[in-house]
């Protein structure tokens, strides 16, 4: 027999979909300042923005936490 886990509603959340951040939840989560994060995002080294419209952009989470994770790794 196969064991459930107990999986909390964050979890959940994080597993199906990533979430698109506004450009205050990234500069938050990386701590870096607006005009460094569009010079990397121009030398190719951040990732880019998703148009959600006209006037709006997010990046979607994974991607964000993936370039935390390769900052923290070196």
């Amino acid at each position: 027999p196969i064991e459930a886990k107990a999986i909390r509603p964050w979890q959940i959340e994080e597993c199906i979909m990533p979430q698109l951040l506004r450009i205050k939840d990234v500069l938050a989560k990386t701590g870096l300042s607006r005009s460094t994060m569009y010079v990397l995002i121009a030398d190719g080294r951040f990732p880019a923005p998703v148009k959600l419209s006209v006037r709006c952009s997010a990046w979607p989470s994974d991607r964000v936490d993936a370039w935390i994770a390769a900052r923290i790794a070196g």
